[in-house]
């Protein structure tokens, strides 16, 4: 199985356009050690050729220009995607759709709660039906397994995350399963795992037994504290407060992937971040747990 990270950013990417903290600052003048980076997407594929997209941010098109083995291969129109996941309806998984627009319907699996935000108070499954439409394919949110037929030798299993809906969703104050989705990716010939999941506020019982029992992590590495963005004079809201379990403190990642011993790394990296600096002692704290951060082009092979 290989996994390529299209994105490892959060929301807005790194640097975020009108932002001007510390890290946007240095990384456009070249005063730091580290790298720019697109909104959060990933590609799994057992053979190289047949690859599954997970979410579609706004930067989709960049990201798949920057990958030869997704681009048009065969005829005059032509894709490795075969098949889309969504694991939530947020602006920054889904607009990116818009940009696959010009082709054959999009076979989109998702949650039932994700389509009826798709369809209703954000509804680019309406918009594309003018285009190329979309093939929805729903998909449990217990744990329970299943494939995607145009994707060999992968078996999936997502499950329900505690989360909020995004502010357009007709329930964003009344949380249903399927909001948000962790999953677990198998390749069945081998018995490799991954578990994916960008978007982590809270290690339930489940979460930590999809930990314990993979290969590789990616997941949630947006915020370093808690107040990182209040500290910063950026927003009011806290970390957990919008759904992300921070890196450091108590309860932290750091301190929940302690004796995990898959391969742990960091996605969803928010701008503001100091693990995006190679050089800061974040990052050397990071190193020394024995935790990742993902960058734009990483590939994954298990």
């Amino acid at each position: 199985m290989k996994i390529r990270v299209l994105g490892s950013g959060a929301g807005g990417g790194f640097p975020q356009w009108n932002c001007n903290c510390h890290n946007c600052h240095r990384i456009r003048r070249g005063d730091m050690n580290g790298s720019t980076r697109t909104q959060s997407s990933i590609a799994v594929s057992t053979d190289d050729k047949n690859w599954l997209l997970f979410n579609a941010s706004p930067d989709i098109r960049a990201q798949l220009e920057a990958f030869p083995a997704i681009q048009p291969q065969n005829g005059i129109r032509d894709t490795g995607i075969k098949a889309i996941m969504l694991i939530d309806s947020q602006i920054d998984h889904t607009t990116g759709l818009l940009m696959l627009r010009e082709g054959k319907p999009l076979d989109i699996y998702c949650t039932e709660m994700v389509k009826q935000d798709l369809t209703t108070g954000f509804p680019l499954f309406n918009m594309l039906k003018d285009y190329c439409t979309v093939n929805h394919h729903d998909i449990p949110v217990d744990g329970s397994g299943f494939e995607i037929p145009v994707i060999a030798d992968l078996r999936f299993y997502t499950q329900a995350l505690k989360s909020k809906a995004p502010p357009y969703s007709p329930h964003r104050h009344d949380p249903h399963d399927g909001d948000n989705i962790g999953v677990i990716i198998e390749q069945i010939s081998t018995g490799k795992k991954v578990f994916y999941s960008p978007g982590l506020g809270e290690i339930e019982p489940h979460v930590m037994e999809a930990m314990q029992n993979v290969d590789c992590l990616l997941v949630d590495g947006t915020f370093w504290t808690d107040d990182e963005m209040v500290t910063q004079g950026i927003s009011h809201k806290h970390a957990r407060e919008i759904g992300h379990l921070p890196q450091s403190g108590k309860d932290g990642m750091i301190e929940v992937l302690n004796g995990v011993k898959a391969r742990k790394i960091l996605i969803h990296i928010n701008n503001t971040n100091p693990i995006l600096d190679n050089d800061s002692p974040e990052r050397k704290m990071l190193d020394a747990a024995g935790i990742e951060v993902a960058y734009d082009g990483l590939e994954i092979d298990l």
